[in-house]
């Protein structure tokens, strides 16, 4: 199942995954990370800020003792203008901070996962051919958050949500070894599917979970997972319509954001490779809108 380029040690990293309990460690990390026991939260995000070097200068609240929780540091707002975006009428913006893990086309029904690895948009969207079909030959983009990074997930571009679907699953690490090293990640991986109406067609924004990540959130259901205690989630009052760079979710720790476009939608800039450091708002390609009217 690994790659056979990779070291001893990275070896022994993705082995001790397929034992661990991954959801049990992350039901645990969960009930951490919202513990309001100030020695413990402080010295929490203390040691997290300094082990990360995360830039508290630009949060809402640069004190990080302020925060009643290390989930709630961790979800920070940022403040005005931090993220400024993109002025161009066709920017189609990056939905977080993190760094470019793939980008590219769709082809053959398959997004790259790392070099020497592909899988299937089907297996993606949980099985859903006629969805997986509105992307065939489109585009794709995968945005990996490392834990320094700005944690809201915002809409690259306006849209109107059609769908969103949890789809369970495991919860490996996402980093690079680990996509080098287990096929089908993504495809793998607990995840939370929200697809939308936009001025150039289908829009997927997938948020994947990963091994302490069991949490994620969108701004019109709240907490999708875990289950909230009753098992139901809050149904919009009404449609929900997003603007570009609007809030539409988080991760209470983070992960990988993947975008999907159809055909003709988005022209990636040029120059992006993987790697790549982004910030939410930026410009990730140009959106083909001539082609949509």
């Amino acid at each position: 199942m690994t790659e056979p380029n990779l070291t001893l040690a990275e070896r022994a990293f993705v082995a001790l995954q397929q034992v661990l309990p991954q959801h049990l460690l992350s039901a645990g990390m969960y009930r951490l990370t919202r513990c309001t026991w100030r020695p413990f939260k402080d010295a929490f995000i203390t040691a997290f800020v300094r082990r990360f070097r995360v830039d508290m200068d630009q949060a809402a609240d640069p004190n990080p003792r302020a925060y009643p929780s290390f989930n709630a540091f961790f979800t920070r707002a940022l403040k005005p203008g931090a993220r400024p975006l993109a002025a161009e009428p066709d920017a189609l913006l990056c939905p977080s901070d993190g760094a470019v893990s793939q980008i590219g086309t769709i082809r053959d029904g398959a997004l790259i996962q790392a070099k020497g690895h592909s899988y299937r948009v089907l297996d993606l969207l949980g099985g859903d051919g006629a969805a997986a079909a509105e992307f065939a030959g489109g585009s794709f983009a995968t945005i990996y958050l490392s834990p320094r990074d700005y944690h809201r997930v915002h809409m690259p571009l306006a849209g109107r949500l059609q769908t969103m679907t949890h789809i369970p699953g495991h919860l490996f690490s996402v980093n690079a070894v680990t996509a080098r090293a287990v096929p089908g990640l993504f495809a793998r991986n607990e995840r939370v599917l929200c697809r939308f109406d936009t001025a150039v067609g289908p829009l997927a924004l997938i948020l994947v979970g990963a091994i302490f990540v069991g949490s994620m959130e969108t701004v019109w259901a709240g907490q999708v997972t875990p289950e909230p205690k009753g098992g139901r989630r809050p149904d919009p009052t009404g449609p929900v319509r997003l603007e570009a760079g609007e809030e539409m979710g988080r991760f209470n720790m983070g992960s990988t954001v993947i975008l999907l476009l159809p055909p003709g939608a988005v022209d990636w800039l040029p120059g992006l490779e993987p790697g790549d450091k982004l910030r939410m708002g930026q410009a990730l390609g140009r959106l083909n809108l001539k082609k949509s009217s």
